[in-house]
């Protein structure tokens, strides 16, 4: 684990973009019991996470009219109970960091692993959630 003080900054770059840190396994049961779309981003330390995942993810909730009803993070390998919880939900899928997930009604319905982080542009990462979010959380027009 790394100190605390050097993993504020990554931790902030998602909870100033409106995404809620949950850091124990009660708080992730907890985020995952409401209805509707929950978009769950496990962080990491590492620099995909840094240039990659985290612009990626701010520029599509910045960009997509779409939006998953929720939205939290855990930080794989600083908050370790909490990371393992939501991978719990993950269903047979290897254990990925970072990656981005969402769940509806707390089943797994997309799942962007580090493999395909690695191989994508900040910009790339944004359309492929923006796609996902119209596909899985657009609200049908009353």
């Amino acid at each position: 684990m790394y100190p605390e003080m050097m993993v504020v900054p990554m931790r902030e770059e998602l909870t100033r973009a409106g995404i809620k840190e949950t850091r124990t396994a009660e708080e992730v049961d907890a985020a995952l019991a409401a209805p509707g779309t929950t978009m769950v981003v496990v962080n990491s330390i590492c620099g995909c996470a840094a240039g990659k995942m985290r612009p990626g993810v701010r520029l599509a909730l910045a960009q997509s009219a779409s939006q998953p009803d929720h939205k939290i993070t855990v930080f794989a390998g600083q908050d370790r109970e909490a990371t393992e919880r939501a991978r719990s939900y993950f269903e047979g899928n290897p254990p990925s960091s970072p990656s981005i997930a969402i769940l509806r009604d707390g089943k797994l319905v997309y799942l962007m692993q580090r493999y395909v982080i690695e191989q994508a542009t900040a910009q790339q990462i944004a359309e492929e959630l923006m796609r996902a979010f119209d596909e899985l959380c657009a609200r049908a027009n009353a």
